[in-house]
């Protein structure tokens, strides 16, 4: 057994630190952009005016990195060669995707809305594996450069985990589709000319088969963005919508008719483990931060760091992250080698107590710190609200919980490892 980092992608972690530091910094200090990471970052990148909305100098901020980031070759990391990727693996973007939230807040990686200079694109990676040829075509060259990307329609105002449930249906209506429903929650529905609409088109409530996912261009007659939904970390990018006998054609299908749960499905596992290691890595950020403050603070003569009051809970989640990481790696090198879905318990082991453990961590460090730990001087506010987030989203931790138990006991079954017959 090997533990060591393989020194490919320690090479590629000095890169990409040498890209950051001439490259991003420079943008993130040029025409005061420090005020979308400063104590002004909620308010300078929050549109009051327009209802919440990501202010505009903000997201054209993030696309300005993302050009440079793929200029310079990083954007596309983990796709194929023959769109400009570099075939990240699952380990490598477990390792990547922790070093650069360990970080903290910058422009290199900001996680309120997923963006990195090492892009975690599922739309595209969505598209290459069920696109047909002509929707391939018209989207790969825009979502692979970060100028086009669909929104995603899964969740309804009376349905979340149990997406089995949903309500909204399409019905076949002549040459197409008569679509009908609600969705919420609907993310970059602010700016996406499409939204993958998931519908059931057969079958009845709780039938896994029978859902299908449509893209729907949101100029659609009778599709309506109803509210943008305000949340813990604003700005928000995330809508509530309706549709009222929107009409679309076979085309419109993604991933074939009835096979749309297998589509949202199929990244799960690869989404979730890279969510761990971001959480991982915020968590480490935060403790990096609290063990050298405790080192310098000084109160009534000595530094905080000889209290075992501020030692011992350190000790525990620092004790939590190194077992974390051993299991993360662990589990995206099985991903690797076996397959996605292989390994579907220990990914949902590592996505939910990562995710709390960084909610854990902030909040200590916000102890730690005092009052400035509270302010909005130093970033774990930001980080806690952030990351609180995931505790819900991508799979509540209950639900990770309840299947981690499921494949325990026997009530779920985990796919047979790549080549081996599940007869």
């Amino acid at each position: 057994m090997d533990f060591e980092i393989p020194q490919k992608l320690a090479d590629y972690l000095d890169e990409l630190d040498d890209f950051i530091a001439r490259e991003i910094v420079p943008l993130e200090q040029q025409d005061d952009n420090v005020r979308f990471f400063d104590h002004r970052r909620e308010d300078a990148r929050t549109d009051w005016d327009r209802g919440g909305l990501p202010n505009e100098a903000w997201e054209g901020l993030l696309y300005e990195a993302k050009r440079r980031a793929d200029a310079a070759g990083h954007y596309r990391y983990p796709f194929p060669k023959e769109y400009g990727g570099r075939e990240g693996t699952n380990l490598d973007m477990a390792v990547i995707r922790e070093h650069l939230a360990r970080k903290g807040l910058g422009l290199h990686n900001d996680l309120q809305n997923e963006h990195s200079i090492v892009g975690n694109n599922v739309g595209l990676l969505l598209m290459l594996e069920y696109g047909t040829e002509s929707q391939k075509a018209e989207w790969v060259d825009g979502m692979a450069e970060g100028r086009r990307g669909f929104a995603f329609g899964i969740t309804e105002p009376a349905h979340g985990s149990d997406a089995t449930h949903m309500e909204t249906t399409a019905v076949r209506d002549g040459a197409g589709w008569r679509i009908n429903g609600e969705k919420t929650w609907n993310t970059g529905i602010h700016k996406a000319e499409y939204d993958m609409i998931m519908a059931r088109t057969s079958g009845k409530a709780g039938d896994a088969r029978g859902i299908t996912a449509f893209l729907v261009p949101t100029a659609s007659e009778g599709f309506q963005v109803e509210e943008m939904l305000w949340t813990f970390n604003m700005p928000t990018d995330h809508g509530r919508v309706s549709l009222r006998d929107v009409r679309v054609g076979d085309d419109a299908i993604f991933g074939g008719e009835g096979r749309g749960l297998a589509v949202v499905q199929h990244f799960f596992n690869e989404n979730r483990i890279r969510q761990a290691a971001s959480s991982l890595g915020a968590a480490q950020f935060c403790l990096d931060e609290s063990i050298a403050y405790a080192q310098e603070r000084k109160p009534f003569g000595k530094p905080l760091a000889t209290n075992q009051g501020i030692q011992f809970p350190i000790v525990e989640l620092q004790t939590q992250c190194e077992m974390l990481r051993a299991l993360i790696h662990k589990t995206a090198w099985m991903m690797d080698r076996y397959g996605a879905f292989s390994v579907s318990d220990k990914v949902s082991m590592c996505n939910y107590w990562s995710n709390r453990l960084c909610c854990e961590a902030a909040d200590r460090a916000m102890q730690v710190h005092g009052g400035l730990g509270y302010s909005r001087h130093k970033p774990f506010e930001h980080i806690y609200r952030h990351h609180r987030r995931y505790r819900i989203t991508e799979g509540a931790e209950e639900i990770q919980m309840r299947r981690v138990a499921g494949y325990l006991f026997g009530f779920m079954k985990q796919r047979a490892p790549k080549g081996v017959d599940e007869g």
